[in-house]
């Protein structure tokens, strides 16, 4: 991304209340970052990398019918496409909650998410032990820790839809949670880092390193049906598109679009979303 799309974020983003305490405050990360995939691109310049190991999977949704149509790249033809961070804009905090449900009380159309982590510095194979972490907006547009700063007074206690869980054998973790809601200047996304060698406590985490700084995009028209049931439909702020927003490339999967399966027969049963996360430990 560029660094006029991160002055954006800041600017569009940007609290109108005291920011809550703990929160992150660090210059955007630059690391490059790959997305497992079955096509080749370029990315500011940056040369193709080899998938060595870990098969990857390419998807398309199809928004009329909710399905989804998978088909697998062997990892001895697939490439990993290399792709630029983005900013993680002003509702971080730090000292997440390790835990699969983040949603706490949030009602909404359940997203089970399920990310797959590979380590381009070990031939894209799997990486286990690592925190993925995600964060986002509620059903009116707002963050725990800033709640108000979307226009909305509701009860604040700091963690809802915020939290991760540490990746296993396979790179891979699952986490629970809402669709998010939208407010003025950005479209539908979500916040995630990855985090290595961090020491694990009660319920949360202290340490580590993070590797990796991005944001997930969801179909914009499975969004507009989602938008429009309750409780999103009590939002009436000003929605971006995501033709619109100021993050999104429309790079697909490799600038954070989620691969989106139903779970049932209407919106209310809520979806799966998948996507296979590259990161560099070198």
């Amino acid at each position: 991304m560029t660094g006029n799309n991160e002055h954006d974020e800041q600017q569009n983003e940007q609290p109108t209340q005291q920011p809550a305490r703990h929160r992150r405050d660090k210059g955007v990360q630059r690391r490059r970052v790959l997305i497992g995939g079955g096509t080749v691109a370029v990315a500011g310049g940056l040369m193709y990398a080899g998938l060595a190991s870990a098969d990857t999977v390419t998807s398309t949704t199809d928004s009329a019918t909710d399905t989804t149509v998978s088909t697998e790249a062997s990892a001895s033809t697939g490439v990993c496409t290399l792709n630029a961070e983005v900013t993680e804009g002003p509702y971080s905090l730090e000292g997440a909650l390790v835990r699969e449900d983040i949603r706490e009380d949030k009602e909404g159309v359940e997203v089970q998410y399920t990310f797959t982590v590979v380590d381009q510095a070990n031939d894209c194979a799997p990486l286990a032990d690592a925190l993925v972490e995600i964060w986002h907006c509620d059903s009116l547009g707002e963050y725990s820790g800033f709640v108000g700063g979307n226009g909305h007074t509701e009860e604040d206690d700091g963690t809802f839809l915020r939290g991760g869980q540490m990746t296993d054998s396979n790179g891979q973790v699952n986490i629970t949670s809402i669709w998010p809601g939208h407010y003025v200047s950005r479209a539908v996304h979500v916040h995630m880092r990855v985090h290595t060698d961090v020491t694990l406590t009660d319920d949360s985490y202290t340490g580590g390193e993070i590797i990796h700084t991005g944001q997930l995009f969801f179909d914009p028209d499975i969004n507009t049906e989602v938008q429009a049931s309750s409780p999103y439909s009590d939002n009436t702020t000003t929605e971006t598109s995501l033709d619109d927003d100021t993050i999104y490339d429309d790079g697909g999967a490799s600038s954070g679009l989620l691969t989106l399966t139903a779970l049932g027969s209407s919106v209310s049963d809520g979806y799966t979303a998948t996507l296979t996360v590259g990161v560099s430990t070198s």
